[in-house]
């Protein structure tokens, strides 16, 4: 395997190996592309081993692929699978034999990380971090929810206009503002108003003495 040792292949090498492990984390590949990557990361190591490394690499590397398929299953928040990328792009680096080779190497790690991704166009994801998603989707619902509710109490609430409505503008109402909208009314700075109507997180108010007036 002399060919191994100049940089372009082992760049070649990585790249595809990387390409493959990684996307069959993302994608239903039948564990061909997990075949297939193991074979290039074993060509890899077997090759810098051979030429004075140690087994702590490989172990260094493994550990890391164990921390982004933990992460993506349990955990689902991304930090430890940065983590775990870092330790794998770290047990290729070490064991080359020199600067340009190992340059050439991360290159080929970071290239086949994010070229993985192209498999998600073709075949069916595995929705690993699918949490993340998932939280995020219900987070933003909860906020969006809790956020009408808080607009919703609003409504009847006595309220003064910051500054003039043309028709639009902002209103104070117990100490916070607010935007909000006359409708078909232009309104001064000072004025004494009333949320008349909230519809989600738009806000209608009228003057006071017409809302108490049309109240009665």
């Amino acid at each position: 395997m002399d060919w191994m040792q100049f940089p372009s292949i082992g760049f070649l090498v990585v790249f595809l190996g990387t390409l493959f492990l990684m996307g069959e984390m993302l994608v239903k590949a039948k564990g061909l592309f997990a075949i297939l990557g193991v074979a290039f990361m074993s060509l890899f190591f077997t090759f810098h081993i051979d030429g004075g490394g140690s087994m702590w690499i490989i172990i260094l590397y493994l550990l890391g692929v164990a921390l982004i398929i933990l992460d993506g299953k349990v955990i689902s928040d991304g930090t430890i699978a940065l983590f775990g990328a870092l330790l794998m792009g770290l047990g290729l680096a070490v064991p080359t034999p020199s600067i340009t080779y190992g340059i050439l190497v991360v290159f080929g790690y970071i290239a086949g990380l994010f070229s993985s991704g192209l498999f998600l166009k073709v075949f069916s994801s595995r929705n690993l971090w699918s949490k993340i998603t998932l939280k995020d989707q219900l987070g933003s619902e909860q906020g969006y929810n809790s956020m009408n509710d808080s607009y919703r109490e609003l409504e009847g609430k006595p309220a003064k206009t910051l500054t003039p409505f043309r028709p639009t503008g902002t209103i104070i109402v117990e100490g916070r503002h607010y935007s909000a909208t006359s409708g078909d009314q232009w309104l001064d700075a000072d004025e004494a108003v009333t949320v008349a109507e909230v519809d989600g997180t738009k806000i209608l108010v009228r003057r006071r003495e017409e809302y108490e007036r049309d109240s009665e």
